[in-house]
């Protein structure tokens, strides 16, 4: 059915409510109405990156990693895929009367803040740091999650609404000023773009405030932008415990009653956590009206019969047990880990030959932790980086192992303790042919801030260096002279400067999902060449001195658009084992076309990033802004005229106002596989083709 026709049944359903019923709906745990018919429903459930916290799911590499893939096709398969086993565990535990907290088919997911500080604990949950990017990444999985049937096949949430990047020290009474500049420019367009064009079901709203509102009780955001300017339809929730932040954070209210009053009066239908449970007593203080109550009531109900789930049923129902993890998923998720993987440096030591003596080192190289990142499910099985070079070498050659360090010292111990694997890995290091070192965080060291729920999250991270075990690890190896590969399993920038400048590779793993060990294994040992690009800036750690504060959420040399010094490694960076050409390029205002050439005597995929520069215009960035993208594969000697549509948006500028003005008319368009700058040109050797883009060009 349509949303007119489910709005019109959830009106006529609520209308039969007492009042009392009617509140009691708008809680996530919202309770059974018996006298109707109504079924128990709880809202609350997560989709990040697989089915998480509802037993065994199908586990993919973490959102950061997928951004890396630059492939919004696999993308959108992957939220189809955690749609279909949402539904087979809904199908099958509602059935048995389990109506429990994350086995709902309302997936909290995706996560489309901007990653603009790379101290954010939670960056590694969002598809990075350029709006464009984040867009269509975010527009794909909402695709994926949603369907295109006549009933939703899950309802996804745009989050966390908006403006919502760290500190996660201060998110329960931090107020975000943001200029009008970059809420239109940078903070706001993934999320009216998933509005309008995705048609997301729900909307979060963040924790903190932005321009002194608290986000779940904004005038400016959800009743001025999200359903005025944007015509938003669907519900929108709380971040959890947020509304109780009102009064015991911000302090923009006095009372719990005060602080559901406000949240309602600003259109934030569900409350995740419990301070609608006060609405009542709003109602009696004269705080809120019957008819606001009714609106947010018919909205939810609107979402829960398009999802087909009031009793009419649907096409979904007939999903069995047996999709949840099945080969389909399992192989999405595996392709999507060998996409995601960035090659930062080569020598020509990869990929590897199986042979010999390999010793794998590190406190990530047997880590389960480090496979799944955060907002996961369980997985039948785990593939650890170990595990994984263990099979490939399997007949051919030895591996050695140790875990040469802690992940990081834990103060609970004796000092003495933090090195105290160092001279058995030095050991294997020495005893080996070639060396693969795995170092990096988990969900410990950049996580959510602990909260009720999550206890074990730790927040942002300090610096942009490894733990001190680490470094002392790495140095350590390194100096052994055996030829050195360096994994980094991480989810934000790392400052690895010593890996490379002295080891012969590094690869950027990122957390690669439950099984992902086996997809890396297979990369290092050349069964498929590395494709993925940088999503984000890594910056030197010594660059955190230059960006503006934490807490400032200013974009003024922040980002690869902005930032006005020489990163690690750029955005859009991502080397290969491949040779491939660009050439022949030609633009119009709405695509650009060019020919890639694979020079390698191996099929293999690579990712071509169109970029625009206004160069007249100062309003403009400050750098070329990513406007188109395409992943392909091509053959051994393969060539293909790719056409790549350009993002409208890139030709338009956005003044100091918030307006959104067309540009100057005057732009240069760059074609390439990473971004047109000079350390994209020293890394890899090459320069981007360019051709001047004018108004009046057809």
């Amino acid at each position: 059915m349509d949303r007119e026709q489910a709005r019109k049944k959830a009106e006529a359903l609520v209308a039969q409510m007492s009042l009392w019923e009617k509140a009691s709906q708008l809680r996530f745990d919202s309770p059974a109405i018996e006298r109707l018919h109504i079924p128990a429903y709880n809202w609350w459930n997560e989709a990040l990156h697989g089915v998480a916290r509802a037993g065994t799911a199908t586990s993919f590499p973490q959102a950061i990693a997928l951004a890396a893939t630059f492939d919004d096709g696999l993308v959108e398969q992957l939220g189809d895929a955690a749609a279909t086993e949402g539904r087979a565990k809904f199908n099958q535990l509602s059935a048995k009367g389990d109506r429990d907290i994350y086995h709902g088919l309302s997936f909290w997911s995706p996560n489309i803040n901007i990653f603009r500080d790379p101290r954010w604990g939670r960056g590694h949950e969002t598809y990075g740091e350029d709006p464009y990017l984040t867009s269509r990444m975010g527009q794909a999985y909402v695709r994926g999650l949603q369907g295109q049937g006549e009933t939703l096949k899950s309802a996804a949430c745009a989050k966390h609404f908006a403006v919502h990047s760290g500190p996660e020290a201060l998110r329960h009474s931090f107020n975000a000023v943001a200029a009008p500049k970059d809420m239109e420019e940078t903070y706001l367009p993934a999320f009216e773009d998933l509005v309008k064009e995705a048609h997301v079901e729900a909307v979060m709203g963040a924790y903190n405030r932005v321009n002194g509102e608290p986000c779940c009780g904004s005038r400016a955001l959800l009743v001025d932008t999200l359903r005025g300017k944007w015509g938003f339809e669907g519900h929108v929730v709380s971040d959890c415990w947020a509304i109780r932040d009102f009064h015991t954070g911000h302090q923009v209210t006095a009372t719990s009653a005060e602080s559901a009053a406000l949240a309602l009066n600003m259109g934030c239908d569900l409350n995740c956590g419990s301070t609608y449970r006060c609405l009542m007593s709003a109602y009696e203080l004269g705080l809120v009206s019957e008819e606001q109550i009714t609106e947010s009531a018919v909205r939810l109900f609107t979402t829960r019969y398009l999802l087909g789930i009031m009793g009419e049923g649907s096409a979904y129902d007939a999903i069995p047990y047996a999709a949840v993890e099945c080969e389909k998923h399992l192989s999405l998720a595996h392709e999507a880990a060998l996409r995601a993987c960035v090659l930062l440096k080569n020598d020509g030591l990869l990929p590897l030959k199986r042979e010999g003596t390999v010793g794998v080192i590190g406190p990530n190289a047997n880590s389960r932790g480090a496979l799944i990142g955060n907002y996961y499910g369980t997985s039948s099985r785990y593939i650890t980086v170990l595990e994984g070079i263990q099979d490939q070498m399997e007949g051919h050659g030895r591996v050695l192992y140790s875990e040469g360090s802690h992940l990081f010292h834990d103060r609970v111990e004796p000092l003495a303790l933090a090195d105290d694997r160092l001279a058995e890995a030095v050991t294997v290091a020495e005893n080996s042919d070639v060396v693969i070192l795995t170092l990096g965080y988990d969900e410990r060291l950049e996580g959510e801030e602990p909260d009720d729920g999550n206890s074990y999250g730790s927040g942002d991270k300090e610096d942009l260096l490894l733990p001190a075990t680490q470094r002392r690890l790495m140095e350590a190896v390194l100096a052994v002279g055996k030829p050195t590969v360096v994994l980094l399993m991480a989810g934000s920038a790392v400052d690895i400067g010593t890996a490379q400048e002295k080891a012969n590779a590094i690869l950027l793993t990122w957390y690669p999902g439950a099984r992902g060990g086996r997809a890396v294994a297979e990369l290092l040992f050349g069964e498929h060449s590395p494709s993925g690009k940088l999503p984000l800036t890594f910056y030197r750690n010594s660059a955190l001195a230059e960006l503006p504060a934490f807490t400032d959420y200013s974009m003024r040399n922040r980002t690869y658009r902005y930032y006005a010094g020489e990163p690690l490694y750029p955005f859009g960076y991502g080397l290969s084992y491949a040779d491939m050409s660009l050439g022949d390029l030609h633009a119009e205002r709405t695509a650009a076309e060019v020919t890639v050439t694979n020079n390698s005597p191996f099929a293999a995929d690579e990712v071509v990033q169109l970029y625009l520069k206004d160069e007249e215009s100062p309003d403009a960035p400050a750098n070329p802004v990513l406007c188109g993208f395409r992943r392909l594969r091509l053959e051994a000697g393969e060539s293909r005229r790719l056409r790549i549509p350009i993002d409208p948006r890139a030709m338009t500028v956005v003044n100091t106002a918030g307006e959104r003005l067309p540009g100057s008319g005057h732009w240069t368009l760059y074609a390439g596989f990473g971004q047109p700058d000079r350390r994209t040109e020293a890394l890899t050797g090459r320069s981007a083709l360019r051709c001047a883009l004018r108004a009046e060009t057809a």
